[in-house]
């Protein structure tokens, strides 16, 4: 079962909230539909692809988003990583935790763009969050120019 990728119908604007999934790190960021921006967030800890659920209660309460962005891994000719099946269980456990509607993207490459955003020497983690920030930054506009 693959994720929605754009919602059917939902009030704008809104709010978003983007994950990079990782099995040690997962990227994190927060956006507007209005502006189509993001901004990157601090990186959740993971161990073997499972967060702390109590961190994500913390963030979701404190940003309070209308829903929710994962990153679905994929290889260049469209077939399924290793991770493809994992950041799909994983956006379906926020769902079912928080009730929230959670919606994939191709994340094809968010990590090599997000490295070559960000200066040499940064750590992996602020990649990760840089990459959930293009990630959402990505889905708002592919949802922005989505005919109707």
């Amino acid at each position: 079962m693959t994720l929605p990728a754009f919602p059917g119908e939902i009030a704008r604007p809104f709010t978003a909230m983007a994950f990079d999934f990782g099995t040690q790190r997962i990227g994190v960021a927060y956006g507007q539909s209005l502006t189509g921006t993001a901004q990157a967030l601090p990186v959740l800890r993971a161990r073997d692809g499972i967060p702390d659920w109590q961190e994500v209660e913390t963030l979701l309460k404190k940003w309070q988003p209308a829903l929710l962005v994962v990153g679905v891994p994929r290889n260049l000719d469209d077939t399924a990583t290793s991770l493809t099946l994992r950041a799909e269980k994983f956006a379906r456990r926020l769902n079912g935790r928080f009730h929230l509607p959670c919606y994939g993207i191709d994340e094809r490459l968010s990590s090599v763009a997000a490295e070559e955003i960000i200066a040499l020497g940064t750590t992996r983690a602020a990649v990760d969050s840089v990459a959930a920030r293009i990630i959402l930054e990505t889905w708002f506009s592919e949802l922005a120019n989505r005919p109707v």
